[in-house]
């Protein structure tokens, strides 16, 4: 058995339903996952001793701005004793944009979810430090999200005259 389809048959049969897809593209293998189970999918990949996911490699987000699902959190992990990179999704429905952080399992999640929270606005529930990074505390803005005003954020420099 491959260590990919070790790892799908070891998913399904501990998550079953909350386990929503598992997609291989170029080699690699994602996992997409229920928000509300992220937390248990990562102390298991991480403590199983077949599988081994050491290591939270980046944690990022995907504004998809018209579908049902606006966001969806992505994890990149790595599994050092099988040299394995897997990802895995959760999608985040409806506002207010939460999902629980993994930092409790992967401390390195701990800066890579503090830049998620800052570029797009999901909120890791129970995150230690949770604050912005690059944007200042109370900036009302999420700079990678998808309707982020392009022409600038409104009162803060006055736009260029056009001449015609």
């Amino acid at each position: 058995m491959q260590f990919k389809e070790l790892i799908v048959e070891k998913v399904k049969e501990k998550f079953g339903e909350s386990l929503q897809d598992v997609n291989e593209f170029r080699g690699d293998l994602s996992l997409t996952i229920h928000k509300d189970k992220i937390l248990q999918l990562a102390e298991f990949l991480h403590n199983d001793s077949e599988l081994a996911f050491t290591m939270c490699k980046d944690v990022t987000a995907i504004d998809w701005a018209v579908r049902k699902n606006r966001f969806t959190v992505v994890y990149h992990l790595l599994s050092l004793k099988n040299n394995f990179n897997l990802r895995v999704k959760a999608n985040l429905e409806n506002e207010p944009y939460t999902i629980e952080s993994v930092t409790s399992v992967w401390r390195s999640a701990d800066w890579y979810e503090r830049e998620t929270y800052d570029m797009y606005g999901i909120v890791f529930e129970n995150h230690p430090d949770l604050r912005r990074m690059y944007m200042p505390e109370g900036f009302e803005y999420y700079p990678l999200r998808k309707d982020f005003p392009v022409l600038g954020i409104p009162g803060s420099l006055p736009l260029p005259n056009k001449t015609e």
